[in-house]
């Protein structure tokens, strides 16, 4: 019986940096142990600290010096390059909801490439788990197999996938989803839409049974936890993952590839365009690394056929600033349409929900897979549902609904990780299209598989105005009364006001008027695919043509930054005049990319001490610069810039009556 042989050490990831430093230094087995005790474990270790923006340019086994150079410990970061691998550790340890954020392949493929071959945590984040799998990386949360392993006990591989569904505990036997693609996945058929019987079903449910399909080791069922694949109407990936998911590709099926339904699939260069804006690559010297990945992305377009959204134009020197849009706000735009299935190489991918499909974020082995099987692998997620109650007051936005969503500590705890974040109720029929792109692009924040929102009469306008689509909205296409979810949780959105999430984390909610003192602000930046749409650039204009027309200006000490998400987004405020009034009060713009978010362009912090005030979507630990990120709506961000220290836009009117 195969066994998995840990013969190296142990390395727990805990709040005290000294305890984590200890470890590091000492070469003893067993050492580990001493003085750490269960809550002595950090939670909430993200895969941008397992491996930060400034490592994401390798894909080779470059990554095995770099694993956790990002992780934070009471403000600081005490694993530093080549400390895992010559520490000869084998095993990690964390806490809950371990892996959260980015859909990064990077992350479990850098531990595995340092001589990780397990890790354990409390709780693990969907993405992050499935990525290790799929790579051969084994996963658990039984913490009895670290003194078996200190002892030098071998642990039998069937004991380590015994919880797992059957695909999962499949593809690990195989070695990763690759080798178990080649020797499994010859006959794919469609499962049968009678799956899901005639109990009451949910939307998603309804969606997977006319896109689920059948495998030697799936099966035909659609129960919650079933490990599945299914057709995707859209595959997209970006220029981060598609030279690593090209060199999978070719070691194990040579050149040239077979791919499936080409002209289903899509490439986005939207990460890196102001790259050489960037302290972060410029400083580290990693431009070159960034004209390689950009190259490998536009190699695999040009050679296997790919439809490639790619930068704008040329500056001086030959560089490329500006792309032609963020590749979740131009799914929405250009291509998601209500009860398809939509995969990306992004963790931000339900952002196309709002439209009623099931969009959802899978690492670059599940899309190397699906590019040669059309088939992506998934398990069948649990729906939550969300209802708001209207009507919404003023001055709240859908950034500050899921703020306070996020804020829950029952979300905190993880209630959500896994789910499809179902949102309904009253108060979404008062909500734009662009406006429910907000709560299911945060999905990936509160843990969930995917968010969605059953097309209604608000979907067709957007699809006839923004796509010129006249789309007719089927029966099928809502859940059934009586459906089942995990849970439902009820907001009266009447009781909401503007809200932050401070440094560290997106949970970290708080009402803004709570908020006693007021830090001051050095950067002020809106834009990324969360806030860079046109109602976001509404919500801008609003407020700066409010002030524009007083004769109030950003402050000299503040720099105010506004990224268009998509060229169509810039075209619409050039349209609508809006341009004029941005200048006129001193914001600076750029060209749609995903800039300061990904840390790779204008508006990213450059040391410590500075304080940004951010419509983005996350602010964990070094994800927009070494300093210190708030999160905001769209018309708080633009109120602070104004203020010069955080503040509502009613708090600004009743400063300037």
């Amino acid at each position: 019986m195969a066994t998995l042989e840990l013969t190296g050490r142990v390395l727990f990831l805990c709040n005290d940096p000294e305890q984590v430093e200890r470890q590091l230094n000492s070469a003893v087995r067993g050492a580990e142990l001493e003085g750490i005790t269960p809550d002595a474990l950090r939670d909430d270790v993200s895969t941008d600290e397992i491996t930060p923006m400034s490592v994401l340019t390798r894909f080779d086994d470059r990554l095995g010096r770099v694993p956790y150079v990002g992780f934070h410990a009471a403000g600081r970061n005490p694993i530093g390059m080549d400390s895992v691998r010559n520490g000869g550790f084998s095993v990690t340890v964390a806490g809950n909801r371990y892996g959260k954020g980015s859909s990064r392949e990077h992350s479990p493929l850098a531990e595995y490439r340092a001589g990780i071959r397990l890790v354990i945590a409390r709780s693990f984040e969907r993405i992050y788990r499935q990525n290790a799998d799929n790579i051969g990386l084994f996963t658990s949360t039984d913490f009895g197999l670290i003194e078996r392993i200190l002892r030098g006990e071998a642990i039998d591989i069937e004991e380590l996938v015994a919880s797992r569904d059957g695909l999962a505990a499949s593809i690990l036997r195989s070695g990763g989803l690759l080798k178990y693609g080649a020797r499994y996945m010859q006959q794919i058929e469609p499962v049968s839409q009678s799956a899901g019987g005639h109990a009451p079903r949910t939307y998603a449910q309804k969606i997977l049974e006319r896109h689920g399909l059948r495998t030697a080791h799936t099966g035909g069922s659609l129960a919650p936890g079933s490990g599945i694949f299914v057709r995707a109407d859209w595959r997209f990936i970006h220029e981060y993952y598609t030279g690593m998911a090209t060199h999978m590709l070719h070691a194990t099926f040579g050149k040239p590839l077979s791919l499936y339904e080409p002209e289903t699939l899509l490439a986005f260069e939207d990460h890196l365009s102001y790259s050489h804006k960037s302290e972060l690559h410029v400083r580290n010297g990693l431009l070159p690394d960034v004209r390689e990945l950009s190259a490998a992305h536009r190699q695999f377009a040009h050679d296997y056929g790919v439809r490639n959204h790619g930068y704008l134009s040329e500056v001086d020197g030959g560089i490329k600033e500006g792309s032609e849009g963020i590749s979740h706000a131009m799914m929405a735009e250009r291509y998601a349409l209500p009860g398809q299935v939509i995969v990306g190489t992004d963790s931000h991918t339900p952002h196309s929900g709002a439209l009623g499909c099931l969009a959802f974020g899978v690492g670059t082995t599940d899309m190397a897979n699906a590019f040669v099987t059309g088939a992506v692998r998934m398990n069948v997620p649990q729906s939550l549902r969300v209802n708001f109650h209207g009507p919404i007051p003023p001055g709240v936005t859908a950034k500050d609904l899921v703020l306070h969503l996020l804020a829950q500590p029952g979300i905190r705890a993880g209630a959500g990780v896994g789910k499809v974040f179902e949102f309904a109720g009253s108060a979404i029929a008062q909500l734009s299209t662009d406006e429910r792109t907000t709560l299911t692009n945060m999905t990936a924040e509160l843990g969930g598989f995917t968010g969605i929102v059953a097309p209604d009469e608000e979907t067709v306008r957007f699809l006839r105005e923004r796509r010129g689509i006249e789309f007719a909205i089927e029966p099928w296409m809502r859940s059934d009364p009586g459906a089942t979810y995990a849970e439902v949780i009820d907001i009266d959105c009447t009781q909401l006001s503007p809200m932050l999430a401070a440094p560290g984390d997106p949970g970290n909610g708080v009402a803004l008027h709570d908020l006693e003192a007021r830090p001051r602000i050095d950067i002020a930046y809106g834009g990324s695919c969360t806030a860079g749409k046109r109602e976001d650039f509404d919500h801008y204009h609003e407020v700066l043509a409010w002030a524009a027309a007083r004769g109030i200006r950003v402050p000299a000490d503040v720099k105010l930054y506004l990224q268009f998400g998509t060229s169509d987004v810039r075209d619409y405020c050039v349209e609508r005049g809006y341009i004029e009034t941005f200048e006129h009060v001193g914001a600076i713009l750029l060209q749609p990319s995903c800039g300061a978010c990904a840390n790779c362009g204008p508006g990213s912090s450059v040391d410590a001490g500075q304080v940004t005030i951010s419509a983005i979507n996350r602010n964990f630990p070094g994800r927009s610069g070494p300093g210190r990120v708030w999160l905001a709506s769209p018309p708080t961000v633009v109120a602070s810039a104004l203020a010069g220290e955080i503040a509502s836009f009613e708090e600004l009117k009743e400063r300037y009556p």
